[in-house]
């Protein structure tokens, strides 16, 4: 069961509209292939009301109806009402799992809580209305009132439910207790259906659903990429992972393919951004960064695992920066399509080793400037050299640069404002040149300023100026990260073209 439109919401600052549930409902039992949604809480706003009316409408066209599932409460029918007015057929009746939340926050005693409940259950059938129950804080009433626990689950499994939910609400049990657990209440009530819900406070959550399987749950709890209170519920894509890995004898319908589209989806609707290291569905997860990763992956796949991309309907990237190497490089330039020979390898290998250790992150669709950067330096004699350069700007104060001009190992110096720090530089420049050649510099008669197209890093930044001479017009570009810099680059490979 999926529960990323009612515990998940619960995540702090998410709240998803109309249209968003509607949309995530669809992709999840459509495309994903869930068995079962908890898409809301009863009573809680009208924008739950109309949200639940939507999906329970849709579901009802698309037969679904009996997959989805709402939170409700022991309130006298007031959840049943709200229920009736959704058009939901399934309720998921919360109720308290430990004496110690039945008698500090109900203050009532075992009976009058099971005596509420059987007119709860009884009131739903009465409307045609299926009921799990949620046993609120259980794993904690498994650690210090067992007996009540056993009282109350001799009490249910009597009563007209479908399923009974096991919550580890506040995310405390290790994975020898989920097994034990688990275990102990398989063995005593055999024929009852249990769902195990799963949260993340210890960094558990995978692993507490591995054991949890083990002991022979019947369902399981999950939420797209981990949303839910505090640290969060267990993690849809992790746990589908695990079971079709570790677990073969397990069967589940999930589409693991679809697992990173659900995500993305969810991740842009709710804000609740994915850390970029999570399994499965963070960014970074398939991308090998050392060079002898990608080395060993050209020599028999020496670095893969069952984790496999394509299973979820990823690719496999090679991160390009200063620990990358020529691996790496190799391996993008495939995908590309494009091929360098020994010696350009070994330069462009040399840039992105400077950009990186500039911090910067340099992505593919980077490569194809950088190679054309590199190789058309290599053509240009450099016999000019923009040795250095203060560029400076203030409130109030034109922009201005003092240059400093190594032209075939003399140094030169000037300084000149202009109305932009560029346009200072370019001053400057005029300054030198007049005084030391007697000439005019090329006229510049175009700029253009790109970033390579699909880039998502901000590594890189082309310009690409337009000159004119007497003589003709070419063109000089200059690549990095900063637009200003980028320029100076470009401008002082037309000087050594001239």
């Amino acid at each position: 069961m999926d529960t990323t439109l009612r515990d998940g919401e619960q995540t702090s600052g998410v709240s998803f509209s109309v249209s968003e549930k509607l949309t995530i409902a669809k992709l999840l039992l459509e495309e994903l292939k869930v068995d079962r949604l908890e898409i809301a809480s009863a009573r809680v706003s009208e924008g739950e009301l109309q949200a639940v009316k939507k999906i329970t409408s849709w579901a009802a066209e698309h037969n679904f109806l009996e997959t989805i599932e709402v939170l409700t409460f022991v309130d006298g029918g007031k959840s049943i009402d709200w229920m009736i007015a959704a058009g939901a057929k399934v309720q998921n009746l919360l109720t308290k799992g430990s004496l110690n939340h039945l008698t500090h926050q109900l203050k009532k005693t075992p009976t009058q809580h099971f005596a509420d409940i059987k007119a709860t259950i009884e009131l739903a059938a009465k409307h045609h209305i299926k009921t799990n129950v949620y046993l609120e804080d259980w794993s904690n009433g498994m650690r210090t009132s067992k007996e009540y626990v056993f009282e109350y689950l001799d009490f249910l499994v009597n009563q007209n439910v479908e399923r009974i939910l096991l919550p580890d609400t506040l995310g405390v049990l290790t994975h020898d207790e989920t097994f034990s657990f688990i275990n102990e209440v398989r063995e005593k009530y055999p024929t009852a259906h249990f769902d195990f819900h799963g949260h993340n406070d210890y960094d558990l959550g995978v692993a507490n659903v591995m054991e949890a399987v083990k002991a022979g749950v019947n369902g399981l709890h999950l939420t797209i990429n981990g949303m839910g209170e505090r640290a969060g519920n267990a993690p849809m894509a992790s746990v589908i992972a695990v079971i079709n890995d570790f677990l073969k004898e397990v069967e589940i319908t999930v589409n693991e393919k679809a697992l990173n589209k659900v995500s993305k989806l969810v991740e842009t609707f709710s804000g609740f951004r994915i850390p970029v290291n999570k399994p499965v569905v963070g960014a970074n997860v398939f991308t090998q960064t050392a060079g002898i990763h990608a080395d060993g992956d050209n020599k028999n796949n020496l670095y893969f695992n069952d984790l496999m991309p394509e299973r979820f309907g990823r690719k496999r990237k090679y991160a390009l920066g200063k620990t990358s190497g020529k691996a790496n490089i190799q391996k993008n330039l495939q995908d590309l399509g494009l091929s360098l020979n020994d010696e350009e390898l070994k330069k462009v290998t040399q840039r992105i080793i400077e950009l990186g250790d500039k911090k910067e992150v340099v992505s593919q669709e980077d490569l194809p400037y950088i190679i054309s950067d590199v190789l058309d330096s290599d053509t240009i004699e450099k016999r000019v050299v923009v040795e250095n350069y203060v560029l400076g700007h203030a409130k109030g104060m034109k922009p201005s640069t003092t240059l400093q001009l190594k032209v075939e190992g003399v140094l030169y110096e000037a300084h000149a404002q202009g109305d932009g720090q560029f346009d200072a530089f370019m001053n400057a420049l005029r300054k030198l040149y007049k005084r030391h050649s007697k000439k005019d510099l090329p006229a510049l008669i175009d700029y253009a300023v790109r970033i390579p197209p699909g880039s998502n890093s901000d590594a890189l930044c082309e310009t690409i100026i337009t000159w004119k001479s007497e003589e003709k017009e070419f063109i000089s570009r200059g690549l990095d990260s900063d637009q200003t810099v980028s320029a100076i680059k470009a401008t002082e490979k037309m000087l050594n073209i001239i």
